[in-house]
């Protein structure tokens, strides 16, 4: 199984809420090529933000491909439509050459019977004891653990099959990326389910080059990990070694690689990954999610001035309406209204107090990460004031520059991709 537009080892999605940081992150994944190795950029940004801010994928198109034009880089470039499924893909299929196929609310879905059966059939290799190279267990499979797996997760890997070839009927099978994304959900997948999920993507002749599996832990948007990075650290070398036995079992595309939707920011996920990626000599898609936006926010605060109040303005919006932002990430925040300054005692700080509360530099004591949070999440309030916005942060271009190409070179890609 294979695909003639190949995603390379080393990538990275970048979320960029209004379009604007396109050239700046792209000079991150620059440094990174001078420093030697190569980090893919792949734009992202899902149906959900896109709604949100009334944007379009082909805005998302445009941004990407005026950065690369702009700094003349030569090497790949996707734009992913992010977390999308059978009743939102259309719109993304003219703009997009990456589709993250979100079927995390298929799993559990009954099937029919005879298709599990058939499915328990079909896969004898399955039962019995599993070695994987890498991983010190057996596995163990017997006819009732293997059918149970199927009962999960087959309906989801047959409805990415349906979207998948959607896909290709528009777009042709060597024109795009397809990642299987099933981290959405209530419970990590084991190794053995991870392994039992990819014969079942081998049937429907899905040719993945990248699958997001739920992890151990907590990942909220823009701050770090919340578990036991042991426990991390193990399913996440368990999952680069089924994957790897997976390739050679099932034909599946031999670029085929974890993506980590991490919600940016893991930074201490990031030593223990390396590590199991030079150990496996493993790729890894990284999505660092929408930081971006926080960086045109917090530099906004440093320079001061009327970008100071727009910036205490906007948070003081949010902390009215805390629930109501936090609703659609419901399952990717853990705000504790408690630890939310009070409007009144921002608003008497000066720019360096807003910075440090809001930038996730977690010695230093200021941080606050449920403020950190919650600034993630109010994009919208910004949508809503959205020529103000824009005017201030042209007014602040290099400024901006700086700090996000900053943060995702030196505090992403250094610490996982070059260190």
């Amino acid at each position: 199984m294979c695909s003639a537009r190949t995603l390379p080892k080393y990538s990275i999605g970048i979320g960029d809420r209004f379009g604007r940081q396109a050239r700046a992150q792209l000079e991150a994944c620059i440094l990174a090529a001078r420093s030697g190795v190569d980090i893919i950029p792949v734009w992202n940004k899902s149906h959900r933000e896109h709604t949100i801010l009334g944007s379009k994928p082909a805005d998302t198109r445009r941004a990407a491909a005026q950065a690369v034009e702009l700094l003349g880089w030569h090497k790949p470039y996707f734009v992913d439509a992010d977390h999308i499924k059978f009743s939102t893909v259309a719109g993304y299929l003219d703009s997009c050459d990456f589709f993250t196929i979100d079927v995390a609310d298929q799993i559990g879905k009954p099937l029919d019977e005879s298709a599990i059966e058939a499915f328990v059939k079909g896969h004898s290799e399955l039962l019995g004891e599993i070695q994987i190279p890498g991983v010190n267990e057996r596995f163990h499979v017997d006819r009732d653990c293997l059918q149970n797996v199927a009962n999960r997760y087959l309906s989801a890997v047959r409805e990415a099959g349906r979207i998948y070839r959607l896909i290709e009927s528009k777009k042709g099978k060597a024109n795009f990326i397809t990642e299987l994304s099933i981290d959405e959900t209530e419970s990590p997948q084991t190794g053995v389910e991870l392994l039992i999920v990819l014969a079942a993507v081998s049937d429907e002749e899905i040719p993945i080059q990248t699958i997001s599996p739920k992890f151990t832990g907590r990942f909220n948007k823009g701050v770090d990990y919340s578990g036991h990075l042991d426990e991390f650290t193990r399913e996440f070398s368990e999952a680069v070694a089924v994957i790897a036995f997976a390739i050679q079992q099932y034909g599946l595309p031999a670029n085929l690689k974890l993506s980590i939707h991490s919600g940016s920011d893991k930074f201490s996920l990031y030593p223990h990954m390396r590590q199991v990626m030079q150990k496996f000599d493993a790729g890894v898609h990284l999505k660092t999610a929408g930081t971006t936006w926080l960086e045109e926010l917090l530099s906004l605060a440093e320079s001061g001035g009327e970008g100071l109040q727009f910036v205490k303005a906007l948070y003081a919006e949010a902390y009215s309406h805390c629930e109501e932002l936090c609703g659609p990430y419901a399952a990717v925040v853990d705000i504790d209204p408690r630890n939310l300054p009070a409007p009144a005692e921002v608003n008497g700080w000066a720019s360096g107090q807003f910075v440090a509360a809001g930038r996730h530099e977690p010695s230093n004591p200021a941080y606050n990460m449920h403020f950190r949070q919650l600034l993630h999440v109010a994009f919208k309030i910004a949508a809503n004031n959205i020529a103000r916005y824009f005017a201030f942060i042209d007014n602040q271009r290099t400024l901006i520059d700086r700090n996000v190409t900053t943060n995702l070179f030196e505090r992403h890609i250094k610490p996982l991709f070059l260190r």
